[in-house]
């Protein structure tokens, strides 16, 4: 395995921690991990890149709505820092045209007023970023989140994770 870059920069990203009126989390199996054998552990919450210029909180709110229809939220909370992870060496040249070596990533809580059914993972005009979805304790999050970005997840926890139910 090779390492990875360290002359590459970060992907200026956003990450949604979603909790519903229970303080469960929502989580999305990603879709491109069909293949991945430990695929049981290919889960996030909403995350995507920040454009030129956008605030990251409207960011947000417009990743979490092309990934998965929500609207009905309310900003509960944010990440003090950036967080930065790196992709394994072996995904470096085939996500974002291999000019990135992982995200940094400003990380928000919102609590969700809506119904389920306003969740939508298929929405025809995005791409789809999960073929499966669910809302998570927070004791069962890190079994289930991408192994490369774990250590992330920790740290959102560890400072957002007040709002999520602990059981």
């Amino acid at each position: 395995m090779s390492e990875v870059p360290t002359s590459l920069s970060y992907r200026p990203c956003v990450g949604i921690m979603v909790l519903n009126k229970d303080g469960l989390i929502w989580i999305g199996r990603r879709s491109d991990a069909k293949n991945k054998i430990d695929h049981g552990a290919w889960w996030q919450m909403p995350q995507g890149g920040i454009d030129e210029g956008e605030n990251p909180e409207l960011a947000a709110k417009r990743e979490l709505f092309e990934e998965t229809s929500i609207r009905s939220v309310d900003l509960i909370g944010q990440q003090s820092a950036w967080l930065n992870y790196d992709l394994p060496a072996e995904l470096i040249g085939t996500k974002w045209g291999g000019r990135y070596r992982g995200q940094t990533q400003k990380w928000f809580a919102m609590r969700f007023h809506g119904e389920d059914s306003e969740i939508n993972i298929s929405p025809p005009d995005q791409e789809i970023e999960f073929d499966a979805w669910k809302w998570a304790r927070k004791s069962e999050l890190m079994d289930l989140i991408v192994p490369f970005k774990r250590e992330v997840y920790r740290a959102v926890l560890q400072e957002l994770g007040t709002f999520a139910a602990d059981t």
